[in-house]
């Protein structure tokens, strides 16, 4: 068995393209990065008045949200909430947020997300030592714990309730929320132009500090040497992707991927190699690319067209680029091992 962690391979990794150490004369970027949410999460400031000291608050951000909110923390509110012994739970208002936006996501995808996966995602253990692929009893007995309808919050009083034992995996959603919190952070403290990365999930502060766009590149997935198969031009913008190669276990020569079917109980099946979200909100992106790569390229494109302020890009087991109409401005393709395809014909648009 194989099996490959997130800091091996992040699928299409969203990576800056083209930074140098100096924006101008007078704008230094300066950055660290550190280990967190299981993942390196790296914050790069453009501003000549940062220094290190900057990334203690950045930082503790970070820690403090993680500490309430990872299922591997034993003394989190979602540890204690998985824990079974309680049937009710005042909560942070981080963890009510965040629990909050998750089960808005599972509401709109009727369940392709779901924050009551938990039990499914240790059950496969994908990206631990305890990996394996579960026979289809125990899938069925797992699926069956699997159902945000389960939990109730009373927005009065910041209370969860939660019926039937029901565990709680906020991976898909907490990176989003805890990025667009560091953004709010920096800008408070006077940082208006920065890159955030949490682990490939990008959200970038402002414009460049001369005003021009962010270039970012997106990741071929299947490049583990971190090649771009193509490039974004944005301004204050989120970018965060799902992928079949973000992680994954090997077992008889089949590989499975980490986005799990909340229906099945196996990984989503469909033609997509990854999707990538682009939006205002990196807590949006983080949602929404789960729910859209699980609706597979023709439903995901249409539900995202349909969507204000939000754009995406399809990549295909194929090597088939689609864009979304709003995307098209802002996304050029530079691999030419990819073909960029219109959705509405699929004639090459090359």
């Amino acid at each position: 068995m194989k099996k490959r962690s997130l800091l091996l391979v992040v699928f299409i990794s969203i990576v800056l393209v083209g930074c140098s150490n100096t924006i101008n004369q007078k704008n230094q970027n300066i950055s660290d990065e550190t280990f967190l949410l299981g993942t390196l999460v790296k914050v790069t400031i453009y501003d000549e008045n940062a220094d290190k000291e900057d990334f203690e608050g950045i930082f503790k951000v970070v820690s403090d949200i993680e500490s309430k909110v990872s299922r591997n923390i034993s003394t989190s509110e979602i540890s204690k909430i998985n824990s079974n012994e309680i049937d009710e739970m005042k909560l942070s208002e981080d963890t009510f947020n965040i629990i909050k936006k998750g089960l808005y996501y599972s509401k709109l995808s009727e369940g392709r997300f779901d924050i009551t996966i938990a039990p499914l995602v240790s059950l496969w253990g994908i990206d631990t030592e305890d990996a394996r692929v579960p026979d289809q009893k125990e899938i069925n007995d797992v699926l069956k714990k699997v159902n945000y309808k389960n939990l109730f919050l009373d927005e009065d009083n910041r209370t969860l309730h939660i019926k039937n034992d029901t565990q709680i995996d906020l991976g898909g959603i907490a990176k989003g929320y805890i990025a667009d919190k560091v953004s709010k952070y920096l800008k408070q403290n006077k940082m208006e132009h920065a890159i955030i990365n949490l682990g490939g999930n990008i959200l970038t502060v402002g414009n460049k500090p001369n005003g021009d766009s962010w270039k970012i590149g997106i990741r071929n997935p299947f490049n583990t040497r971190g090649r771009e198969l193509g490039v974004a031009a944005i301004g204050q913008k989120s970018l965060v992707t799902s992928g079949i190669y973000e992680r994954y276990l090997e077992e008889d020569g089949v590989k499975y991927h980490h986005i799990l079917d909340p229906y099945t109980g196996y990984p989503v099946e469909n033609d997509l190699a990854g999707v990538t979200i682009i939006s205002d909100y990196s807590v949006d992106g983080d949602g929404l690319s789960t729910v859209v790569f699980s609706m597979g390229l023709e439903e995901g494109y249409k539900f995202v067209e349909d969507m204000e302020n939000i754009d995406a890009i399809f990549v295909t087991r194929e090597k088939e680029v689609y864009v979304t109409s709003q995307a098209e401005k802002i996304f050029q393709l530079t691999d030419t091992n990819f073909k960029l395809k219109d959705f509405t014909n699929g004639i090459d648009k090359n």
